[in-house]
């Protein structure tokens, strides 16, 4: 994919007004409320992956509505003290699948959580966590983009989001975490997710979002025709009469609105030639986030950013941290 996007010097000053409505704090802040009047309940049961230097322990917490949400825990074998913590979130389409493909950070030292993401997990790593908000919602193959999306409180990701909150209180909540010092992480998806959780949990150490997916919606939508944006171009290009609607419930989850309220220290990554989150929404809300922040740009990467090398980045980054 070659260059298509706004050229690098616009990009670096590109800082799109955003569309954000004026009760967005007050929406998160009830929604926050109503998730934490259910008990988060964390149970960490012990399981056997063949890993001999790793600890992995099968998570369930309660996430949005009460409903029980999976994870997993991932603690390098035989340390005593508590350790500072990776909440990390999956991309579109994926489930935290199983602990043998997410030893990096547990291997660096860290505690590591992986969140299953509800409904998801049938398009390429296992899932098995339900949207129980629905009738049989078992995980699903793609197509999450538009579920709810004429009104807020039902949106999809307003289940998602709470999930994601709960999911670092529940990681702080095993014995051999260290409360003060988490960090949440995640691609693509992820990466969107993290940039939500960093606004909405303030005290966290830091955010790394990968080439963050679901943000500045508008552009996105009419830029790029491919998955999983352009799942909601095709529904309004049949529900021609509900645009308007359409991104204003989009507006409660954008991450620019998420960045200009997030304060805690972050890394960005983007990819230039990335036809999926296009460049130009990633540098969006990286210019509008409120904390420290420092990007990793990849001139000839599409979608996959960084890869293997900005793993190493942030890896280094936390030991840097944490340190």
């Amino acid at each position: 994919m070659p260059l298509f996007d706004l050229p690098i010097e616009q990009l670096e000053t590109y800082l799109p007004p955003r569309d954000e409505p004026a009760d967005f704090d007050a929406f998160w802040r009830t929604t926050l409320a109503e998730a934490r009047q259910s008990p988060l309940n964390p149970i960490f049961t012990p399981v056997d992956f063949g890993l001999r230097l790793v600890e992995t322990f099968d998570v369930t917490f309660n996430g949005f509505g009460g409903q029980p949400i999976k994870a997993w825990l991932l603690l390098p074998k035989g340390t005593a003290q508590r350790l500072p913590c990776v909440v990390e979130y999956v991309g579109y389409g994926g489930g935290r699948g199983f602990p043998t493909e997410w030893l990096p950070f547990a291997n660096a030292g860290f505690a590591y959580v992986v969140m299953d993401t509800r409904g998801q997990g049938s398009a390429w790593r296992l899932g098995e966590t339900p949207d129980r908000e629905l009738e049989g919602g078992n995980p699903q193959y793609n197509g999450f983009m538009t579920r709810g999306i004429l009104d807020p409180q039902h949106y999809y990701y307003r289940r998602v989001f709470t999930d994601a909150v709960r999911a670092v209180e529940a990681a702080r909540a095993h014995d051999s975490v260290d409360a003060a010092h988490v960090a949440v992480t995640g691609s693509s998806q992820g990466g969107g997710i993290s940039l939500a959780v960093a606004a909405l949990v303030p005290d966290l150490d830091a955010a790394l979002p990968d080439v963050p997916f679901l943000c500045h919606f508008r552009r996105a939508t009419t830029l790029v025709g491919t998955a999983p944006y352009n799942e909601i171009s095709a529904f309004l290009a049949i529900h021609r009469d509900k645009s308007e609607q359409v991104f204003r419930t989009l507006s409660y989850f954008d991450g620019l609105n998420f960045a200009a309220r997030a304060i805690v220290p972050a890394l960005f990554s983007v990819g230039l030639m990335d036809d999926i989150c296009p460049p130009s929404t990633v540098y969006a809300a990286y210019n509008h986030y409120a904390g420290q922040k420092r990007l990793a740009v990849y001139p000839f990467n599409n979608h996959e950013g960084g890869g293997a090398h900005h793993l190493l980045a942030k890896i280094a980054y936390l030991h840097q941290l944490w340190s």
